[in-house]
């Protein structure tokens, strides 16, 4: 009966015709994965704006689930599980209807911004200065500490040996110490216009910022602030920015 051209027709036909119908009814699997991204997207701005990343740029990609998202009659609701790794995160897709889904989606983002990074060669231990320093866009995805700041980290110096070319991280760096054990010291003391200054000893090393204990001229013993290279101020005043 599959031979008799009449009937060959007609079953071409029913198949033809029901073509539209089942890509109609397939699953919008593609516009689930875009509302991912785009949530994954959100979550990178808020990240970079925490990290004060210097022109951030983001590149996120959806890794679809096992099985197509099954049609859905309300908006898909996407929420997210775990974004604590900004290079990698996790997103649950939710149909809210009654009997409705849950799927999961994994991103996979790459993150660029133009972060700091050595200008030359840099020993362990040196100061660094504007002319140690460049800004340089670089894919941070898994350096979550890379530093952007120019400023910060000029007034740092190295922990160790640094190269041409690596970006900056925090633990690469320390505050350098102003004021070493056993140093003289200028203990200023601030008030509206009024300025008063006398010798000290350092009993404390400390860099910017630090409280260290400080013997004054008076041969007392005080707790004070370090505020520049051989300079402090007694603690109980307000920090200087």
């Amino acid at each position: 009966m599959l031979n008799n051209p009449p009937v060959c027709y007609f079953l071409a036909f029913l198949a033809l015709a029901a073509t539209p119908a089942l890509q109609a009814a397939a699953p919008d699997q593609g516009g689930v994965a875009a509302q991912v991204q785009k949530a994954a997207r959100e979550q990178l701005v808020r990240y970079a704006e925490s990290a004060g990343l210097n022109d951030p740029a983001f590149d996120v990609e959806v890794a679809r689930t096992g099985r197509p998202a099954a049609p859905c009659g309300q908006p898909v609701r996407v929420e997210a599980a775990d974004t604590r790794n900004p290079a990698r995160m996790r997103f649950i897709a939710v149909c809210p209807e009654p009997g409705g889904w849950r799927y999961d989606f994994q991103t996979r983002n790459r993150i660029t911004a133009r972060v700091v990074v050595a200008a030359n060669d840099v020993p362990a231990g040196k100061l660094l200065s504007p002319n140690d320093l460049l800004l340089e866009r670089h894919d941070i995805s898994t350096i979550p500490d890379a530093l952007s700041d120019l400023g910060a980290v000029a007034e740092m110096s190295a922990r160790r040996s640094l190269r041409t070319g690596d970006v900056l991280r925090q633990n690469m760096l320390t505050a350098p110490l102003l004021v070493k054990r056993g140093d003289p010291v200028r203990i200023v003391a601030r008030r509206d216009q009024i300025e008063v200054s006398m010798a000290g000893e350092a009993l404390d090393a400390g860099a910017r910022g630090a409280v260290v204990r400080v013997k004054n001229a008076s041969g007392n013993t005080i707790r004070a602030r370090v505020t520049d290279l051989g300079q402090v101020e007694p603690a109980d005043t307000p920090a200087a920015n």
